[in-house]
């Protein structure tokens, strides 16, 4: 699809995709942004969902007015309501003037109510009352206020499971509930993935007065097979870590995995075609793994028999290293647990031809934390 087809008004964010799913959710838009109805917004957190109330106001006849937005959930619950609809001077200690709220401010617009599930039931009932009769009163006022405002709602709950719950009321579930635009996840967006790279990195790269790097397709490849479980917003966050530190590098696979969220890369799909004699390498450092762990545990019991029969001056606190009262012989000598994590490293490595995605799995680790391990022990 051609991006321009995506930006309806100049300079307005713009909505990015080609997938199916994208495309069904743009038309589902385009339906309703003319029209003056409520319209419900559900996907997981980082999908776009305020992205789609921005395109549904900016292609609706109200786009030369405000667009109010308020995160219902970053509002406390003492002050949510004189927030929406206002107060008059004297409604409460320090309302020292009278106060338009959002509801006000957005007349002739649009009001956005992002986390309407984390809203309060009480608030919910003045909403009602706003939506069925377009008045309200603001708090510790006696003055019935008309206002026009088109209310688009977002949320990442499942509200029928809170009205079930009695979290969320029923009856305005269905008002808020007149049209629904589910945003779908990035991973049913794969197709989008590539875009989504290309278009972040311009715009952050013309932000930043950085030069836009080469991506490589094992890079780009990286990226679309990860599950994303942030959305979108994630996916951002990446790409802006990873052009912002690299400072115009060429982008290739093992680049982006070093900027990838630590202890996330390993659940990427990984196809390893193993010899027989790699299978028994990588069985017998399995077991090396597992002895690993029962010294570590068994070090854990020393020091509580220790710290209960012996007292803390048999050890040094908060260190890995062992301390004996008495000298010991050859063969009482122990390794400290660094030591052995150490060579544990080193022999992944070894195992795995320097691969260091490989070795980092087979630890148990994330890579960024084998990369701060092997700088510690001088091994980078």
């Amino acid at each position: 699809m051609d991006s321009k087809e995506n930006n309806a008004v100049s300079g307005m964010p713009e909505l990015v995709g080609q997938s199916p799913a994208f495309l069904q959710m743009m038309e589902s838009i385009r339906q309703v942004a003319p029209t003056q109805i409520t319209v419900l917004i559900t996907g997981e957190s980082g999908t776009g969902k305020e992205m789609v109330a921005r395109t549904i106001h900016h292609l609706s006849p109200r786009n030369g007015n405000a667009l109010i937005t308020v995160n219902c959930g970053a509002i406390p619950e003492g002050i949510l309501e004189s927030e929406l609809f206002g107060h008059e001077k004297g409604a409460f200690t320090g309302a020292t003037d009278a106060r338009k709220g959002y509801f006000e401010l957005a007349h002739q617009g649009t009001i956005f109510l992002d986390e309407i599930g984390e809203m309060p039931l009480a608030t919910q009932v003045k909403l009602l009352r706003v939506l069925e009769s377009r008045s309200f009163m603001r708090v510790g006022g006696s003055r019935s206020i008309e206002v026009d405002a088109r209310v688009l709602a977002a949320t990442n709950k499942n509200l029928e499971l809170a009205v079930q719950q009695g979290d969320f009321r029923k009856d305005l579930f269905f008002r808020l509930n007149a049209v629904h635009i589910p945003v779908p996840p990035l991973r049913e967006r794969k197709e989008d993935i590539r875009l989504f790279v290309r278009y972040f990195t311009g715009d952050i790269c013309e932000r930043n007065r950085i030069p836009e790097p080469a991506w490589t397709e094992e890079a780009l490849d990286f990226l679309v097979h990860y599950h994303w479980p942030g959305n979108i917003r994630e996916l951002r966050n990446v790409v802006e870590r990873l052009i912002v530190l690299e400072r115009g590098r060429p982008v290739d696979a093992e680049l982006v995995q070093k900027h990838m969220p630590d202890g996330e890369t390993e659940r990427l799909p990984m196809v390893i075609q193993h010899t027989n004699e790699q299978t028994e390498r990588e069985l017998i450092y399995r077991a090396l793994l597992d002895i690993r762990v029962a010294l570590e545990d068994l070090r854990r019991l020393m020091v509580g028999y220790h710290e209960r029969h012996l007292g803390q001056s048999a050890w040094v606190a908060g260190s890995h290293e062992i301390v004996h009262e008495k000298p010991v012989n050859e063969q009482e000598t122990l390794l400290t647990i660094q030591e052995l994590e150490k060579q544990q490293m080193e022999k992944a490595l070894e195992l795995y031809k320097n691969n260091r995605r490989q070795a980092a799995k087979a630890l148990g680790i994330g890579e960024r934390t084998l990369y701060r391990k092997l700088k510690e022990y001088g091994l980078d």
